[in-house]
């Protein structure tokens, strides 16, 4: 583990039962609140995404948006948002993808990201990776190229990481595994 995941490790609150009974809730919200580790995380972040060769940051609702602006603002490019249907005011886009009980989707802007744009997707989390690979596919589906799939977290048991690969999104990296 490395120096940084170790703080980040630390910070983690684990909440039993949510939001339903078996679950353990990695919250995520000790770490944005200690000014320093969320810094460090930025940063790490910005290294990894500056040899992509992308220009745009596009962040998944809502902690997505969290990381995703803050690196966006460190890097100075444009950032797009990745909502849940009916949330953007413009004409939108959509991807809908399986649960475990039913389906959600995710929109976007349908001018947000244009031919031969290369996004990097950002996430507090990795699980199941189904809103990941969704997202991914939505801004492929508009003729941009994602150059990268980055998370905080990730959880290694729950396989997300494959079913990413398995969409044809290779470039995957988080900062602290469980």
């Amino acid at each position: 583990m490395t120096e940084l995941a170790s703080k980040i490790d630390k910070l983690i609150r684990n909440v039993p039962d949510f939001p339903k009974p078996g679950i353990i809730f990695k919250d995520i919200t000790p770490v944005i609140q200690d000014g320093v580790v969320f810094n460090e995380i930025i940063r790490a972040m910005a290294e990894k995404v500056k040899a992509s060769g992308a220009t745009l940051i596009a962040g998944i609702e809502s902690r997505g948006f969290i990381f995703g602006a803050a690196l966006a603002h460190e890097l100075g490019y444009g950032f797009i948002l990745l909502r849940k249907p009916g949330k953007l005011p413009w004409k939108t886009v959509r991807a809908t993808y399986q649960l475990e009980y039913g389906s959600d989707a995710i929109e976007m802007h349908e001018d947000a990201v244009k031919a031969g744009d290369k996004v990097v997707i950002v996430d507090d989390l990795l699980a199941t990776g189904g809103t990941a690979t969704a997202a991914a596919c939505l801004i492929k589906e508009a003729g941009a190229d994602v150059k990268q799939v980055l998370f905080t977290i990730e959880l290694e048991f729950l396989n997300g990481r494959e079913k990413l690969r398995t969409a044809g999104f290779p470039a995957i990296d988080s900062l602290l595994k469980y």
